[in-house]
């Protein structure tokens, strides 16, 4: 939603500036679909070109995900540690063994079912899982598990971030090929070059509209665009960093309490929630 009000915000104060101050908005308008159809046909074909077909796929995933708000909010939080405390909780009590129905299979747990907002995550519940299960076999230690997690974190980064650098890319990319629209125009306009001085005068505006249309669209459109992915992505991150502290945490013996506390503690401070806010949450459910 924020994104549509920034675009018309840029919109309105470049083109309403513009006739403001005497601008003929009918050559900007006359030559914007051909030079759209220049500039986005040519930033299309290489970025087609420059990306493999999963970065292509994950670019058009995460461009929708720009027009809707975070998930990521306190309340999903409150869910996931909520989530990790019970099950803390249960192999505490019932010891490790306890869990093995929970962690082979998660979509049959109560446990999981009790919090939906985390537990239809594939992702997430994937991630927890995994783990859970590496902490009943009892085959690695703390620093082992520890070492794997930011592996497997790092390398669900990179994977994101593969869409962001194509946008970047892009918006990179753009004001070449509005260079490249306007040197047509003028290219066109020297053929003409016997015609009247108006008529030129026009041709040379419109050639200039590439310019003027491959940065617009560069750093009012694309950029923006790749920053707001890029935020999400971190967002993304930090909910595996929180999964991970809280079951380190637990493995080195911590009481369930203390662990989703660790958890607790590296969320960003927009979204974490106060202590007396996840403790009430938790004796709730």
């Amino acid at each position: 939603m924020f994104v549509i009000v920034g675009w018309v915000i840029v919109i309105a104060c470049v083109f309403g500036v513009f006739i403001a101050h005497g601008g003929n908005i009918g050559v900007v308008l006359h030559a914007l679909p051909f030079e759209l159809i220049t500039i986005g046909g040519a930033t299309a074909g290489a970025f087609v070109a420059n990306n493999q077909m999963k970065v292509i796929k994950a670019t058009m995933k995460g461009l929708g995900s720009c027009f809707k708000g975070s998930k990521y909010s306190k309340a999903r939080y409150m869910d996931l540690m909520a989530l990790m405390y019970d099950i803390l909780q249960k192999a505490r009590k019932e010891g490790l063994m306890a869990i093995e129905g929970d962690v082979e299979n998660p979509h049959d747990s109560a446990i999981f079912k009790k919090y939906p907002t985390v537990g239809h995550d594939h992702h997430v519940v994937e991630f927890i899982t995994d783990y859970l299960r590496m902490m009943v076999s009892g085959n690695l230690n703390a620093h082992e598990i520890e070492s794997l997690m930011d592996s497997e974190i790092e390398t669900h980064h990179h994977e994101e971030h593969s869409a962001v650098a194509a946008l970047q890319r892009v918006a990179g990319g753009l004001p070449a090929f509005g260079i490249v629209a306007a040197v047509l125009g003028v290219v066109n306009t020297m053929g003409s070059v016997g015609q009247p001085p108006a008529v030129l005068g026009g041709m040379i505006g419109s050639a200039l509209v590439g310019t003027f249309l491959g940065i617009l669209l560069a750093y009012a459109f694309a950029e923006p665009l790749a920053g707001i992915l890029e935020q999400k992505v971190e967002e993304s991150g930090k909910e595996l960093q929180c999964i991970k502290t809280t079951l380190l945490a637990s493995m080195q013996g911590y009481n369930p309490s203390t662990a989703i506390e660790f958890g607790r503690k590296v969320l960003y401070s927009t979204e974490r929630p106060s202590f007396t806010e996840l403790e009430a949450f938790v004796k709730k459910k």
